[in-house]
């Protein structure tokens, strides 16, 4: 490292006292604690503690109440925590409800779903925000706004068109128009994309690289925590998805996770509540260690998303 680099060894070399390299430099001083701050800083953290316990609500009696005999379940007043602990929720639910093949069914939708969203947001993003031509503002506004739209509006005539095509029983209506762009992903990438200095894609552009180069080997390596943030809203809103496989699909050995887990409430009544909440805590395991290990990755894409040079 050259003293250039490093300030205290340029002070060193000039006769100054190591630690010194810029005497002018104030001191960074803190903050000092008053009872406001603190009263304030003290009030904040309650807030989010109550909020974060009234959210965890539902998933800590999901999993406690999937341990419990179905007296347990239904006693009054209520029990947070099984005076029994019983496993036998699990293997009841385990050989009643077909997990393997409902897990793959939804694997075949999630992983291409998340790969054509990713991909057509970004290209659409790149379009938007990176490539200048007339009524780029204007055309962008009018995508944003079909997000006004619910999708139970357009459900009728969906169907209808996937319906003459042939494609209904099977999952392409739940796949291919990820491949065509998706208006919330489409404004996450063009965020992200604003946020990369013109400089990285103007010196490409004098170097006689092509709009498809520059993406790909230019924006692609550069929207890294993006895609990543995309990925995951697409893969958990198509694990998640109940209306679209009720709609599209026609036989039980096609169902998703969220179908099948419907049709198997629907098959046990209200008195197996136990199974519905075990087979429940082990489709939520998936997204919980999915989550847990893209956190920073998807913490960082939405954060950077909102930064604009």
């Amino acid at each position: 490292m050259t003293a250039i680099e490093n300030p205290t060894a340029a002070a060193a070399v000039a006769g100054e006292p190591r630690g010194s390299a810029n005497p002018t430099r104030p001191i960074p001083k803190h903050r000092k604690l008053t009872w406001p701050r603190v009263a304030e800083a003290i009030a904040k953290h309650a807030v989010l503690i109550v909020l974060s316990v009234v959210f965890l609500m539902p998933l800590i009696w999901m999993v406690t109440g999937s341990f419990k005999t179905q007296a347990d379940i239904g006693a009054f007043p209520v029990k947070w925590f099984p005076e029994t602990i019983t496993t036998g929720n699990y293997t009841y639910g385990l050989q009643a409800f077909p997990l393997l093949q409902y897990f793959w069914n939804t694997l075949v939708i999630c992983v291409p779903s998340m790969i054509g969203a990713a991909l057509s947001s970004a290209m659409v993003g790149y379009g938007v925000s990176r490539i200048r031509w007339p009524w780029r503002n204007g055309v962008f506004t009018i995508l944003i706004a079909t997000m006004m739209v619910p999708f139970y509006v357009t459900m009728v005539p969906l169907f209808v068109a996937y319906r003459d095509v042939g494609w209904t029983g099977t999952y392409l209506p739940l796949i291919v128009p990820t491949f065509f762009g998706i208006p919330f992903f489409i404004f996450l990438m063009r965020q992200f994309f604003l946020g990369i200095p013109d400089a990285l894609t103007d010196a490409a552009r004098i170097d006689g690289a092509g709009e498809l180069r520059i993406f790909v080997q230019v924006i692609l390596p550069l929207c890294k925590p993006a895609l990543a943030a995309v990925m995951l809203f697409q893969f958990l809103a198509s694990w998640s998805d109940l209306l679209g496989p009720l709609l599209y699909l026609t036989k039980s050995s096609q169902y998703t996770l969220s179908l099948g887990l419907t049709f198997f409430q629907g098959a046990q009544g209200d008195t197996a509540t136990g199974p519905l909440m075990a087979v429940s805590t082990i489709i939520l395991i998936p997204i919980v260690v999915l989550f847990f290990f893209a956190q920073k990755t998807f913490i960082q894409g939405i954060t950077m998303s909102g930064i604009k040079d």
